[in-house]
């Protein structure tokens, strides 16, 4: 990877792009509140099982699948995931999460970035009609367009993620700053090893195993205090 696609992967998936991540806790909300994530090693092993077996695996699944087919031009076949990722999310304020993020993130970079063959608009835009695009997608087709090959933005996209959740238990549990980085030193296997098998992987492949995140995610809707918008 050049410089210049290194530059604008770290730019895209740093705490300061405007995609509005800091207002999501992904059920971790809940979780925290009802005792199932207490402190820093339930932390580790909660964002462990969501890489292994959740919604952060299969989001890097879905990524990867956009990146392939932004880069052979098949744009019937990103139309088709962009379909299928917004039918994924198990409730609403999961749906939310990652279709707010990903308008955000593809207007942003639409607005800031050159689009460099032009279909980027078309791809990630928000004309008429598209279901509303999925963070990982925007991310896959933007990545792909700019020259940034799949290993790394799957990488730097989990790794974006879980820092993003793990700022989230900071501020919930909480946690002391220091806490925060030792998690994220310990998630790094995790990150890396949902990066491989997402680059493997087929679509066959996606799906999830956690039941309780779901749980979490529909209490969290009725919680009576909220920080955070899921």
């Amino acid at each position: 990877m050049d410089e210049a696609a290194l530059y604008r992967l770290v730019t895209w998936l740093s705490p300061g792009f405007p995609v509005g991540a800091f207002s999501y806790s992904h059920g971790l909300e809940r979780a925290v509140e009802v005792g199932l994530v207490r402190d820093e090693p339930d932390l580790v092993g909660w964002l462990e099982d969501l890489l292994a077996h959740g919604t952060l695996g299969q989001d890097a699944i879905l990524l990867a699948r956009a990146h392939a087919a932004v880069e052979a031009e098949d744009e019937e076949g990103f139309a088709e995931l962009r379909a299928l990722a917004a039918a994924l999310p198990a409730t609403g304020e999961l749906l939310l999460e990652t279709t707010a993020q990903g308008t955000a993130f593809a207007r942003t970079c639409l607005a800031a970035w050159r689009d460099p063959d032009g279909r980027l608009a078309r791809l990630a835009g928000e004309p008429e009609g598209p279901p509303p695009l999925a963070y990982p997608l925007a991310v896959g087709a933007v990545a792909a367009a700019h020259g940034v090959p799949p290993a790394p933005a799957l990488l730097a996209f989990l790794q974006s993620v879980a820092a993003n959740l793990v700022s989230a238990a900071v501020r919930l549990i909480p946690l002391g700053q220091t806490a925060g980085q030792r998690a994220l030193a310990a998630l790094e296997p995790a990150v890396r090893a949902a990066a491989r098998r997402a680059e493997r992987a087929d679509l066959d492949e996606l799906g999830t195993a956690s039941l309780v995140l779901d749980w979490c995610s529909l209490s969290h809707e009725t919680q009576y205090t909220r920080l955070f918008r899921s």
